[in-house]
C-alpha cells in the first residue's frame, strides 16, 4: 500500500498548501459519485509534489478556498489524467481552473503512444506496474474510506507524477511539449461561466425536428427544468426528460386532462410538475421566435464535403504523425464545415487555431467544399 497522508483537519491542510505552494508539478485526481445528481458529489482530492501524497478529505474539510488557489498558481504544472470530469469538479466546487495543465492521456497521444490511452494501462506501458482499477465505482461519500479505497486513490497520483518525466521527456524532444498546454489551456476554456438558461434548449435531443412556435415553448420549458436541475442538484433526466419536453413543445397541453394523456412524460412528471409545466408552457414568446435548429449533416452536399474534409486531414495527419482523433476528429471537421458555410462567421474553428492550425489551415483554406 502507497504510504499517504490522510488530511481530514484544517491544521494538516494549511501545512501541506504550505509545502505544495513551493513545488514545480503537483499531481491532481478526484474521486466523486454521481448517479442522480446535477453535479458531481466530492469525495475524494488526491495530491502529490513527489514528497507528499495526500489524500484530502472534503467531506470533513468543506473550506478548501486555499487549496484550491493553488491551482491557479502559474508556477505549479498540475497534472492529471483525462481529466475533464475533474476540471468539472474544480469548476464546481473551487471556482477555478488548473494551470499550466498537463494531461498525460493527451500527452501520450500527441506523443505516438495511441490515442485515450487509460491510465492503468499507460502506467503499466511505461513503468511495468499493474494497478488495480477496482474500487473506482465505489461509494466515495460513505465514511470510512476502506483501506482497499485509500490505496486505491493513492496509487492513481503515486504512478501519474512517475510516468510524468518520460511523457515530458518525448514530448520535448518532438518539439510537441507547448502543444500539449495548449491543448490544457483549450479543455478549461468556458468551465467557469454558468449554465446558460435561455440557450438549454438547444441542447434537447431533438430539437431540430420542432417549429419555430414548438421551439418557443421548448426554450421555456427547457429553461424551467434547467433551473429546477440547479436547484435542486438533480440530472436534467431526474426533473423531466428530453422526449417529455419535445412532446409538451408540440402538444402544448392546456389543462390537467391534456396533460395526463400525453404518453411521453411519466406518472410521476405529470404528478410532481404537471401544475408548473401548464404554467410554464402559457409564458413562451410567441412574438420573438426563436430560429430553426439548423442540422448541419441533414444540409445538401454535406457528406461530399466532409469527406473531401476528413480526406485532407488524414493525408496531414499521416505526414505529421498526429493521431487522427487530435486533428482530424468528427467534431473538428464539423466545426470548420459549420465555419465556411457560415461565410466565416464567428469564432475561428479550432482545427484552424495554434498547432492545429500551424498544420491544417493552409491545405484547408484551399479545399472546395
Amino acid at each position: 500500500m502507497s504510504a499517504f497522508q490522510y488530511v481530514s483537519d484544517e491544521a494538516s491542510l494549511n501545512a501541506l498548501v504550505a509545502q505544495y505552494k513551493q513545488s514545480k508539478i503537483l499531481v491532481l485526481d478526484t474521486e466523486f459519485v454521481r448517479t442522480r445528481t446535477y453535479y458531481a458529489k466530492l469525495g475524494l482530492i488526491q495530491a502529490y509534489d513527489g514528497k507528499t501524497l495526500a489524500l484530502i478529505d472534503p467531506v470533513a474539510l468543506p473550506d478548501l478556498a486555499q487549496f484550491w488557489a493553488l491551482l491557479s498558481d502559474p508556477n505549479i504544472v498540475k497534472l492529471v489524467h483525462s481529466c475533464s470530469e475533474d476540471l468539472e469538479v474544480f469548476a464546481h466546487y473551487g471556482k477555478c481552473q488548473p494551470t499550466p495543465l498537463f494531461d498525460s492521456q493527451i500527452a501520450a497521444s500527441l506523443c505516438g503512444m495511441g490515442h485515450g490511452v487509460g491510465y492503468a494501462k499507460l502506467v503499466e506501458t511505461c513503468l511495468g506496474e499493474v494497478i488495480d482499477k477496482g474500487e473506482s465505482r465505489t461509494d466515495w461519500i460513505r465514511r470510512p474510506l476502506t483501506e482497499a479505497q485509500l490505496s486505491y486513490a493513492a496509487n492513481d497520483v503515486l504512478y501519474l507524477y512517475q510516468l510524468y518525466p518520460q511523457l515530458e521527456a518525448k514530448l520535448s524532444a518532438q518539439g510537441r511539449l507547448a502543444w500539449l498546454y495548449e491543448e490544457g489551456e483549450r479543455m478549461t476554456l468556458g468551465r467557469l461561466a454558468d449554465p446558460d438558461l435561455d440557450t438549454a434548449y438547444l441542447k434537447v435531443k431533438n430539437a431540430f425536428q420542432l417549429t419555430e412556435i414548438q421551439l418557443a415553448y421548448l426554450k421555456v420549458l427547457a429553461k424551467w427544468r434547467l433551473e429546477k436541475a440547479l436547484v435542486r442538484d438533480l440530472a436534467l433526466g431526474f426533473v423531466v426528460k428530453d422526449h417529455g419536453l419535445i412532446a409538451l413543445a408540440k402538444k402544448q397541453p392546456k389543462s390537467s386532462a391534456d396533460l395526463f394523456k400525453l404518453n411521453d412524460l411519466t406518472e410521476q412528471e405529470k404528478r410532481i410538475h404537471g401544475k408548473d409545466l401548464l404554467r410554464v408552457l402559457q409564458t413562451a414568446d410567441l412574438v420573438n421566435l426563436p430560429e430553426l435548429v439548423d442540422v448541419l449533416a441533414l444540409k445538401s452536399g454535406y457528406k461530399s464535403a466532409f469527406k473531401a474534409i476528413k480526406s485532407c486531414l488524414v493525408e496531414l495527419c499521416e505526414q505529421h504523425d498526429v493521431p487522427q482523433e487530435m486533428l482530424g476528429s468528427k467534431r473538428h471537421i464539423h466545426e470548420f464545415l459549420q465555419w465556411r458555410w457560415d461565410k466565416q462567421q464567428g469564432d475561428l474553428p479550432a482545427v484552424l487555431c495554434g498547432w492545429r492550425g500551424e498544420i491544417a489551415a493552409e491545405s484547408l483554406a484551399k479545399l472546395e467544399v
